[in-house]
This record gives structure tokens, C-alpha cells and sequence, in this order.
């Protein structure tokens, strides 16, 4: 049964070739990014369809719809995830702090 097992799996992986692990990384957040942003969008379809379907109506301290709260907050969340994932992506960052001690590190044994 084992053997069978490993036979199977060796069988699916043989034709693949090893995953780089930063390109992996890269490919993990983005994919996670991803999934977020559709969640974002999910939830406030629904959140200004329940709005819609129930009550429309406002206060007089109340100048925007209540959704408008949770897409501002929740937005702000994804505005992070999309900076962290495609516009500073940790790699940059880390290889930029490396090569700063490096640097440093050459300069003070000269």
C-alpha cells in the first residue's frame, strides 16, 4: 500500500521541475494578494446589497451610508497588502538592508 502511495506521488512530481523558493514566495504573495482583493470585493457586494435591501434611510447625523465605513477601513487594509506584495516586496527590501551592511562592513575594515 506504501509503495503504491509512493509510486503515485513519484509519478505526478517526476515531470515537474523543483520550485525556486523566492520565485515561490513571490508567486504565494501574490496569489494571497489576490485572493484578498476578491474577498474585498465579495463582501462588499454584499455588505451594499443588504444596505439596499433594507434600509436606505439616513439620520440627520448621518451623511453616507454605512457601507462606505467598511469599504474605507477594509480598503486602506488591501491598499497595505497591494504595497507589501507589489510595490515593496520584502526581498527588495532585505537585499537593500544586506547590501547596506556590507557596505558598512567594508568601509569600517578599510
Amino acid at each position: 500500500m506504501q509503495q503504491d502511495l509512493n509510486a503515485s506521488i513519484n509519478s505526478y512530481t517526476a515531470g515537474k521541475e523543483p520550485k525556486d523558493p523566492e520565485l515561490w514566495k513571490i508567486a504565494k504573495k501574490r496569489a494571497d494578494f489576490k485572493n484578498h482583493l476578491t474577498m474585498y470585493v465579495v463582501m462588499n457586494i454584499f455588505f451594499w446589497a443588504v444596505w439596499f435591501f433594507t434600509d436606505q434611510q439616513y439620520s440627520e447625523n448621518e451623511k453616507f451610508p454605512w457601507p462606505v465605513w467598511q469599504m474605507f477601513g477594509w480598503g486602506i487594509g488591501v491598499m497595505f497588502h497591494y504595497g507589501g506584495t507589489y510595490v515593496y516586496p520584502t526581498n527588495n527590501l532585505t537585499e537593500r538592508e544586506y547590501q547596506k551592511l556590507i557596505l558598512n562592513n567594508y568601509n569600517s575594515n578599510k
